[in-house]
Formats: structure tokens, sequence, C-alpha cells
């Protein structure tokens, strides 16, 4: 039985490459299949390869909602899924950050590498500064991400960020962990980073 949802869609970043664990793979098309079977649309980079097209593929199969957001650039190196139920095409990496945004109630980081963190970081840090409320998860599959976490830790311990916005991360191993974990989440009154708390 799918839980209820208070999700339309969420946006999912992740590798446009697929990596040397096959678990990658396998959670990427775990997750795009319990999405769809919740009735929750997928919004990601727009693109046919790696876990990105993995992730596609799987909602698609499963009767979801996938929606890319692609740069020109990137449709014109023939990157571009051609079986989504829209795609949208934008000039700049920019607008499609914030397109994606836009379209989501969300946001979920899979494996990925710099552009997967820089999208995952920058919706982070717009949660941090109040431009959005919307929970940020983090599906930390064969332990991906245990480096960049401790690195979180280590910005918190060392007084450059507050518990408050480490627990803006929610992280799981599994996709079901994660998304009961998104379906939980509420906004802490005192989240943002210009809180009287932090600057007296």
């Amino acid at each position: 039985m799918n839980a209820p949802t208070r999700f339309r869609r969420l946006a999912v970043f992740c590798g446009s490459s697929l990596g040397h664990d096959p678990r990658f793979a396998d959670a990427a098309r775990e997750l795009a299949t319990l999405l769809a079977g919740s009735g929750i649309g997928v919004v990601y980079g727009g693109a046919s390869c790696g876990l990105m097209g993995v992730l596609a593929d799987a909602a698609l199969a499963a009767g979801g909602e996938v929606i890319g957001v692609l740069p020109r650039s990137l449709q014109e190196r023939e990157l571009a899924h051609r079986g989504l139920t829209r795609l949208h095409i934008v000039d700049t990496m920019h607008e499609r950050k914030a397109q994606m945004a836009d379209l989501a109630d969300g946001f979920v980081a899979l494996p990925g590498g710099f552009g997967t963190l820089d999208e995952f970081c920058e919706v982070l840090t717009w949660a941090q500064l109040g431009i959005h409320a919307k929970p940020c998860g983090l599906l930390n599959v064969a332990g991906y991400y245990d480096p960049f976490l401790a690195q979180v830790e280590h910005a918190e311990t060392t007084g450059l960020m507050l518990l408050i916005h480490r627990a803006m991360i929610l992280d799981a191993t599994e996709p079901g962990a994660l998304l009961a974990r998104l379906h939980q989440f509420r906004p802490a009154p005192t989240a943002s980073k210009w809180a009287e708390q932090i600057y007296p």
C-alpha cells in the first residue's frame, strides 16, 4: 500500500555516468519505481545517459511522470531523452537549476559528480537562506556520500555550520527510508542562516 503523499513531484539529481558500482543503478531504478508507484513525478536533468537515463527509464516503465530540464548545449550533443512526459530546453545551467527547483516539491541526490554536488548544495544553500522550505534528501547508496557527510559534520564541529543546518540533509541508505524521511520533514522555524541566534 502506498503512503499518502504531499509531493506532486521530486527533483532528482544524479550522475550522467553509471559509476563502477551496480548498486548505484539499482538504487536509481528502485527510487524511480517507488516514486511512480506513489504518484510522485520525477523532475531531473533530461539526459538519456548514465544514472539519469536509468532513473528516467525506470520511472516511465512504471507509468510515472518524468519531466526533464536540459540546457540547449547538451541537447545539441544528442544527450536528450526522447521519451519523456515533457522536456524543457533552457539556455543555461543556472536556468536549469532554477526551473527544476520551481517544478519540484523536494529534492533527492543519488550518486553523482560535480554537477550533482553543485545542484544539491545549491538547494541546501537556498534552504539555509530561507529561499525555500522544501526537503533535501541524500540517498547514500553503498556509503557513497559518507565522505561528504563527514565534511558536513566537520563544518558543524568547527563552527562554520549550525546543527540545524546539518539537520536539513535528510540522508538514508534505502529509497523507501529516504522517502519516509521526506514525508516527515517539517522546516525548522529558525533554519534561516540570518536568525538572530547566529548574529545577535
